[in-house]
């Protein structure tokens, strides 16, 4: 164990901020938030940011501190305990409806809506003291129970019909306010879950349909309502599901204001490392896990940061891992990578940020789900709100200086063109076919044609934070590639040969042929002496022992140069006669 001392515990997957404060986890004080959101709240207040950067954990923080019943112990000593006057005012002073969306998902529209009623009756069956009002006629509390109908047993399935699902949140508001003489706050989180995964699934049309009712009546001219906050991903267009509501006040990632209340400043990192032990790996978690920008501030990401250290308590020498790629499909970055098939232009600027470096785009921070694909240029906007993608400088009006953020997510889009290069390379059966008679008949010529034009065809994952003399090793990634899709050859990329390691061996049993080849980076375009590097290389480690010592009587050894999309190639050929 890294770890024997009693230290508090890391709150990996717990959103719930009573649970965190009682239960003896780590928690990042973000309290301030409620102070600035108290300070220029709107009737409507909308949070974008990605996923896993505290959404929730910041709605569970403010139910606690605004509905009636707050248990003001939970944040003694926090930053908001400071502010006298607005707990005076505001902590445990409202009733709250508070309504998480994130597994409202299905593969169909029935089984999302089942969802959807299921969170609403959870929730209103919090409020089961309304039956018992005295301010509330029978008539009302027919509707109150008509959210609140299900089976008996723990696994609940509430019946509730869709025409009292759409007024469900009204329905609950009015209650509310009738029973407790005050006006009602409202917390969606991840409202646009359910947009996005009907999207996804086809069904699209009759989700928006529900959501935008449901927020009209709810949202719209409410004169029960006290104020809404919702978070989501993305800030969906007005139109989509916000049609009429009085300018809802938005604070996305490029807003500069609360941009410091989700993810992880550098403070708020080192003080995290300092105080398990682990501020030998700061280095290492900024370049995984670091690198996005909000508003003015920089952060990290907290999933990862939390989920790393927790894996350093268990073990101290842990490597870091991709834990927010693991969370999601990863949907926005594979259609990205499809789509730029089809753009030469797209596959440049690609290569350019996985490399490190940035290109300029305009940002549309309005858009509707049913047509975040449709266009190249809205999946840039996609990948911006959604974290695969960060700003690097103040943008200038619209336009914005794009960069992937960190390796994690460099890791993503690597992952995504390594699969998108494989369906390319199976889709072309005759060139794959002819890439494999060239390479095992020694026709240098037409393996340098033929490797070229997947160069071309291909998104090069070149980083420009790999030395020279290790750029060799993504070409041979290709290579690889390639040559696994050949059915019946045995092809390996690092292979223990001789002396030392080969870039690539293949062997070809039914046919008696082995094949040896090494890459070099030809920087500076020295594609010559970079090819007669490689064949000594072969020859001074012996990387044709192991197929000489299985027998292979028909050895290719090849020298490969790249420098970009341009490769060069010779080959030399030994023959090993059978002893009688």
């Amino acid at each position: 164990m890294a770890d024997n001392g009693i230290k508090k515990k890391l709150p990996i997957g717990i959103d719930d901020f009573c649970k965190i404060r009682t239960e003896g986890f780590y928690y990042v004080d973000k309290t301030a938030m409620i102070r600035d959101l108290l300070n220029a709240w709107g009737e409507v207040n909308l949070f974008t940011r990605p996923r896993r950067f505290g959404k929730s954990l910041n709605m569970s923080m403010l139910k606690a501190f605004l509905e009636i019943g707050c248990d003001s112990t939970l944040f003694e000593g926090l930053e908001i305990s400071k502010e006298t006057q607005l707990c005076d005012k505001y902590m445990g002073k409202f009733p709250v409806i508070s309504l998480s969306l994130k597994s409202v998902i299905g593969d169909s529209y029935e089984i999302a809506l089942s969802q959807l009623c299921k969170e609403i009756g959870n929730e209103a069956s919090r409020f089961e003291y309304l039956t018992n009002s005295d301010r509330l006629t029978e008539n009302e509390k027919n509707r109150y129970r008509q959210l609140t109908i299900s089976t008996p047993d723990s696994e609940k399935v509430y019946s509730i019909s869709e025409d009292a699902l759409k007024s469900s949140l009204m329905t609950l508001s009015m209650l509310l306010q009738k029973h407790f003489g005050k006006k009602v706050i409202i917390l969606i989180d991840e409202y646009d879950v359910p947009l996005a995964q009907a999207n996804e699934r086809g069904y699209y049309e009759k989700m928006v349909d529900m959501i935008r009712i449901m927020f009209d009546q709810v949202l719209k001219s409410n004169e029960n309502l006290y104020f809404a906050v919702l978070t989501g991903c993305l800030r969906v267009a007005k139109e989509s599901i916000f049609t009429g509501l009085n300018n809802p006040q938005i604070f996305s990632i490029s807003t500069v204001g609360f941009d410091e209340y989700f993810g992880f400043t550098d403070f708020e990192v080192t003080t995290i490392l300092e105080y398990y032990g682990f501020t030998d790996r700061y280095d290492v978690i900024r370049d995984w896990y670091d690198g996005y920008r909000f508003g003015n501030t920089d952060v990290y990401c907290p999933w990862d940061v939390i989920s790393y250290c927790a894996e350093l308590r268990l073990d101290s020498q842990a490597m870091p891992k991709a834990y927010w790629s693991n969370t999601s499909g990863n949907d926005a970055v594979r259609h990205f990578i499809e789509k730029s098939n089809k753009t030469a232009n797209t596959k440049r600027e690609i290569e350019a940020l996985v490399a490190g470096e940035t290109v300029e785009k305009i940002i549309r921070e309005n858009l509707t789900y049913n047509n975040l694909y449709d266009e190249i240029e809205n999946i840039w906007s996609v990948l911006f709100m959604t974290g695969y993608l960060t700003q690097r400088r103040k943008p200038d009006g619209k336009k914005y200086e794009l960069a992937i953020p960190n390796r994690e997510i460099r890791e993503i889009f690597t992952d995504q063109i390594t699969d998108m290069f494989q369906k390319v390379v199976k889709a072309n059966t005759s060139r794959l076919t002819e890439f494999g008679e060239a390479l095992k008949s020694g026709d240098a010529a037409k393996v340098e044609k033929l490797f070229t034009s997947y160069l071309y065809d291909s998104i090069t994952v070149r980083d420009s934070y790999v030395q020279n003399d290790k750029k060799e090793i993504l070409y041979h990634g290709e290579m690889i590639g390639i040559l696994v899709n050949i059915e019946g050859w045995d092809s390996k990329t690092n292979a223990d040969a001789g002396d030392g390691y080969s870039d690539v061996m293949v062997k070809i049993e039914e046919e008696d042929i082995g094949i040896i080849i090494e890459f070099k980076y030809a920087r500076n375009a020295s594609f010559d002496a970079e090819c007669k590097d490689a064949m000594a290389q072969i020859e001074r480690m012996n990387y044709t022992s192991e197929l000489k010592h299985e027998g292979f009587h028909t050895i290719y050894k090849y020298g490969i140069a790249c420098f970009k999309k341009r490769c060069k190639v010779v080959c030399e050929k030994e023959e090993y006669l059978s002893e009688t």
